[in-house]
């Protein structure tokens, strides 16, 4: 499933992995060049962070997000999605210096970032495609492991004959997801029964002014 190729195009230190699905253009990098080590910088930025728990709406019912989350970006970087409108908290010298080594090693620009916190085993993230209208219609998402290993699931949106993807993201990880891959494919996190620490996730975007049509990206 993975094609390795060698990486000058997206970063001189290291090697992207493409994996291969279909209808998609997905590559990981599994070891992202930091500026503290794993730990330091877990402890960082859950420490700095105003973490949030809020409720979202998922066909028509409200719901608690199973996890925590935060979003930061330019002043113009409005995310809205399931009835949830996020208005960054400005840039922290830590979020700056990591986006500005993504996007060098990405070749992309991004002014955003959503941080979840999957405390244990229990929180989770559903099913979804990041297709919103800000993100434009062929997005470039990055996003960066930290902490716990967790399974990161991609299935095919349409065709059932495709099998599902399971990808161990370890930490200092950095998946790409790039062109139709959110058009096609879904991606989520499920729960777990074993013990498992904390994992920070921080996903960088690109948001353009919306067209004002909202979607309901959990499924």
């Amino acid at each position: 499933m993975l094609r390795v190729v060698m990486a000058d195009l997206f970063n001189p230190a290291g090697q992207f992995q493409r994996i291969d699905l279909p209808d998609s253009d997905v590559w990981l990098l599994p070891r992202m060049p930091m500026i503290l080590n794993d730990v330091e910088l877990v402890d960082a930025i859950i420490a700095q962070t105003p973490w949030r728990q809020d409720d979202i709406l998922i066909f028509g019912k409200r719901v608690t997000q199973p996890r925590l989350h935060a979003w930061y970006g330019d002043p113009e970087a409005v995310y809205t999605y399931s009835g949830l409108s996020n208005v960054p908290l400005a840039w922290t010298p830590v979020l700056t210096k990591i986006k500005m080594d993504v996007e060098r090693v990405c070749g992309a620009a991004f002014n955003s970032v959503l941080l979840n916190l999957y405390r244990d085993g229990r929180d989770s993230m559903g099913m979804h495609a990041d297709n919103e209208p800000e993100l434009g219609a062929t997005p470039t998402i990055a996003s960066l492991s930290l902490g716990a290993t967790r399974t990161f699931i991609l299935k095919h949106r349409t065709r059932s004959d495709i099998p599902t993807c399971r990808l161990a993201l370890e930490s200092g990880s950095l998946l790409l997801m790039n062109g139709q891959t959110q058009s096609h494919w879904k991606h989520g996190i499920n729960k777990q029964a074993t013990v498992v620490g904390a994992r920070l996730n921080l996903t960088f975007r690109l948001i353009r002014p919306s067209s004002g049509v909202e979607r309901n990206i959990y499924f």
